[in-house]
């Protein structure tokens, strides 16, 4: 257990993509920290593997985000059980290597946008609605510096990140008034099996490590403290803001 505490015991958090990686850990903590986790995946076996891993009582609930009817059912889930929504965190992420954006078959484009893109819609929209009848609530998006820099055969994905970082602004502009913090975390490669195809070769990881002053690749507990900090009371006066987590590597 971490000496970290963010002081959100008995606060009801949605972690999408919470079954692995980056949103697993995020899903652990809060779990240390005392949260009532609900996560979601599409697949329905690796959740209810991160679910027993988990104990507790957690909430493993099987979804796909970029689908209306399947977001209303996450919620109402959460709804059911806990009767209310503290925090929403975006976690879902997926990255189809493409070409040339201008070669780029239309519904692979669809497939990268709706998952990363309309899923953040989808779900923050949702979640808005009942944390605007509470007059509380956070929402934390994790997004990629692949959003703020062009980078081969990551053209999609990066169109996609950008936009979830301004749709990260719009929302902390329209939901400031109902006291909704809404902010985003860009990191840099993270070691997770989303990445391994860039990680596990050798000779590639030493390029990328090269580029980063830190030098070294994140570890998903480096993402993990931002996005409970942004989560917690502590960024009460902080929203519309995306904090890159990249060991330096955009500041070279």
């Amino acid at each position: 257990m971490s000496d970290i505490r963010y002081g959100l015991e008995g606060k009801v958090v949605v972690v999408t993509g919470g079954s692995r990686g980056i949103g697993l850990d995020t899903a652990r903590r809060l779990v240390e920290e005392g949260a009532r986790v609900v996560i979601c995946a599409r697949k329905q076996e690796g959740l209810e593997a991160a679910r027993e891993a988990l104990g507790g009582d957690v909430l493993a609930v099987a979804a796909h985000v970029g689908k209306p009817d399947q977001v209303e059912a996450l919620f109402q889930a959460v709804m059911d059980k806990h009767g209310r929504i503290d925090v929403l965190i975006n976690n879902v992420g997926m990255n189809i290597m493409t070409g040339a954006v201008a070669d780029t078959d239309p519904g692979l484009w669809n497939k990268i946008i709706d998952t990363n893109l309309t899923g953040t819609f989808l779900c923050s929209r949702r979640a808005a609605q009942e944390m605007r009848q509470q007059k509380a609530g956070k929402i934390v998006t994790v997004t990629s510096i692949a959003g703020h820099r062009a980078a081969p055969a990551m053209g999609v994905y990066g169109i996609a990140k950008a936009a979830m970082e301004m749709l990260t602004k719009v929302l902390a502009a329209e939901l400031a008034s109902d006291n909704i913090q809404v902010n985003a975390v860009a990191p840099a490669m993270v070691k997770t099996d989303f990445s391994k195809p860039f990680w596990s070769n050798p000779d590639l990881q030493a390029q990328i490590v090269q580029k980063i002053p830190l030098g070294r690749l994140a570890e998903t507990i480096d993402v993990v403290h931002p996005v409970l900090f942004l989560a917690s009371r502590a960024a009460d006066y902080i929203t519309g803001q995306t904090l890159v987590v990249d060991g330096g590597a955009t500041v070279v």
